[in-house]
C-alpha cells in the first residue's frame, strides 16, 4: 500500500476575484491544517509584511501540516520567505522555475545554459536554510526532454528533497501522464532517490483520474486544491481514494470525518461574501423604536412584543417576562431594548452547560485581534484560541471553536448601565438555533467580558433546549 502525500496550493494562488482578510487566510490554513493535507503550499513576496505576518502567525498554529512558502527567484526573495515560515514545525521552500521554451524566456528572461546555472545557485541557497526544498519544473509537460533532464538533475544535485514536474497546460490525458513520469525515472535515475511530485490539471475534467494514474507510475507527492479552477479537487481525489483506494493500493493521511466541513468553510470564505464563520455575518439589529410598552399594559400585548422580537417563548417563561416587566414599568417605559434585556434576564434560567473560567483578548492597529478562552463543562476544561475582526469577534469565534458549531448572531448591544470610570457595561446577545431565538445577558466592567458572558448565557439556553429534544 503506497501512502500519498496531498499538497493543497488552494492559498498559493487564490483566485483573482477573491479577497480574503487576514483572519480568513489564517482560518483557512487552520482548516487545511485539520483536515491533514501534508504540506500547506503560500506564496510570500518579497519585502510584503503583510505575507510574512501572516505566516509568522499560522506557523505556530500547524499541528499536521508542512507551511510551504514559494519563493521568489531570488537570494533575497528565498531568504524573505524562509524569515517567514521558519518558525513552523515543519518548514518548507518552494522554488517554482519555468522549464518550457516560451515560459523560459517570458518569465524568467534566461536561456537555457544561465537557467541552469540559476537552478543550481537558487536550490543551494534554499538548502543552506532549509533542509525540505522543493524544485517544481512549471510547464514540464511542454519543455524540451534534454533541458527538463538537465534542470531535474541541477535541482537534486543542489539538495533539493522533493522535485515536483507541472502539466501547466493541461495536456496529457492519463496514460500519457503516467508514460511521461516513466520516462523522467529512466533518464534521472537519481529521482527515485526524491520525493517525485505531480502537479496535474483539471481543465479536461480528468484531474483525479490524472493523479491515479501518477502515483501508480511512482509519484508520491500529488498537488490539489479546494476550490481552483483547472486544478485537481482534494475532495475528488479523497473519494476515488476512499471508493478504490483499496483495489489501487493507495492511501493518504487526510482526515475524511472533516473534508466536508474543512471544504465547505474554506469555499465560504472564498466567496465573495463575508465569512459564514464569522459571528457578525448578519450583522447587528436595529431596534425597533416603534415599540414602547407602558405601566398598565396586559399580558397580551406584551407577549405580542415579545413575539414581535422574534422569541418563542413557553407560558412559563412569559409568566417571567410579565412579572419582570411589571416590575419595571412602574419605573420608566419599556422599549425594545429594554425588553430584550428582561426576556434575556428571565426567560429560561438554566443550570449552565458551559461556565466562563478565564479569557484573554489582544487587539491591535497592526495584527489581528485574538482571543484565548476557557470554559467549563462537566468539570471538564475546554479552550479555545482564534483571531478575529475584534476581540469580541474572536472571543466569539473562540467560543464557537470549542463547542464545535456555528451559531447565527441575530442582535447584539452594548450599554452602560451605570456612570463615571469604573461604569458598569451591559450586553445582550441574541443567538439563533434551530429557528429559535436565544437571548443572553452580561453585565461587566469589562465590557469585552460583559459580551462573553452574555454570549455563554445564550449558549446555554441552546444547549438546555436541545436536551430537552
Amino acid at each position: 500500500m503506497n501512502t500519498i502525500q496531498i499538497s493543497d496550493r488552494t492559498l498559493r494562488a487564490p483566485q483573482e476575484s477573491t479577497v480574503l482578510s487576514f483572519r480568513e487566510k489564517v482560518e483557512s490554513i487552520k482548516e487545511l491544517d485539520r483536515l491533514c493535507v501534508d504540506v500547506i503550499e503560500t506564496a510570500c513576496a518579497a519585502g510584503s509584511k503583510t505575507d510574512a505576518l501572516l505566516l509568522r502567525t499560522a506557523a505556530p498554529l500547524l499541528k499536521h501540516s508542512a507551511l510551504s512558502c514559494a519563493c521568489e527567484l531570488t537570494p533575497e526573495g528565498i531568504d524573505f520567505a524562509w524569515s517567514a515560515v521558519q518558525s513552523a514545525a515543519r518548514p518548507r521552500l518552494l522554488l517554482a522555475v519555468p522549464t518550457s521554451s516560451v515560459q523560459m524566456e517570458y518569465l524568467c528572461g534566461c536561456k537555457p545554459k544561465v537557467l541552469l546555472e540559476k537552478i543550481s545557485a537558487l536550490v543551494a541557497r534554499a538548502v543552506s536554510l532549509c533542509t525540505d526544498v522543493e524544485f517544481a519544473a512549471v510547464d514540464a509537460t511542454r519543455s524540451e526532454p534534454d533541458f527538463l533532464h538537465q534542470a531535474i538533475q541541477a535541482a537534486i544535485d543542489a539538495g533539493a528533497a522533493s522535485v515536483t514536474v507541472c502539466d501547466t497546460a493541461g495536456v496529457l490525458l492519463p496514460e500519457e501522464f503516467a508514460a511521461f513520469l516513466s520516462e523522467l525515472y529512466e533518464a534521472v535515475p537519481a529521482l527515485r532517490g526524491v520525493c517525485l511530485g505531480a502537479e496535474c490539471s483539471d481543465r479536461m475534467h480528468m484531474g483525479s483520474a490524472c493523479m491515479v494514474a501518477a502515483a501508480k507510475a511512482g509519484a508520491t507527492l500529488l498537488k490539489t486544491a479546494v476550490n481552483e479552477p483547472g486544478v485537481p479537487s482534494v475532495a475528488d481525489f479523497a473519494d476515488v481514494l476512499k471508493q478504490r483506494g483499496d483495489t489501487l493500493g493507495l492511501r493518504c493521511a487526510l482526515n475524511l470525518p472533516v473534508l466536508e466541513q474543512a471544504c465547505a468553510r474554506i469555499c465560504d470564505m472564498r466567496s465573495a461574501k463575508q465569512s459564514a464563520r464569522s459571528p457578525f455575518t448578519s450583522g447587528v439589529q436595529t431596534s425597533d423604536e416603534s415599540l414602547l410598552l407602558h405601566a398598565g399594559d396586559d399580558r397580551a400585548t406584551v407577549a405580542a412584543c415579545v413575539k414581535k422580537l422574534g422569541y418563542d417563548l413557553s407560558d412559563e417563561d412569559l409568566a417571567r417576562v410579565y412579572e419582570s416587566f411589571c416590575r419595571i414599568s412602574e419605573k420608566k417605559d419599556v422599549g425594545s431594548r429594554e425588553l430584550d434585556a428582561i426576556v434575556a434576564s428571565s426567560a429560561m434560567q438554566v443550570a449552565p452547560t458551559y461556565s466562563l473560567k478565564t479569557y484573554v483578548t489582544n487587539s491591535s492597529n497592526v495584527m489581528s485581534a485574538s482571543a484565548q478562552i476557557e470554559l467549563e463543562k462537566g468539570g471538564t476544561v475546554l479552550q479555545g484560541i482564534s483571531l478575529g475582526d475584534g476581540p469580541i469577534d474572536a472571543a466569539f469565534l473562540a467560543i464557537e471553536g470549542i463547542v464545535g458549531h456555528h451559531f447565527d448572531l441575530d442582535d447584539f448591544q452594548i450599554q452602560a448601565v451605570t456612570e463615571g470610570r469604573e461604569a458598569m457595561g451591559e450586553a445582550l446577545v441574541k443567538l439563533r438555533a434551530g429557528g429559535k431565538l436565544f437571548a443572553g445577558r452580561g453585565i461587566s466592567t469589562d465590557i469585552i467580558g460583559a459580551s462573553i458572558r452574555a454570549y455563554i448565557s445564550a449558549l446555554n439556553k441552546i444547549c438546555y433546549e436541545e436536551a430537552q429534544e
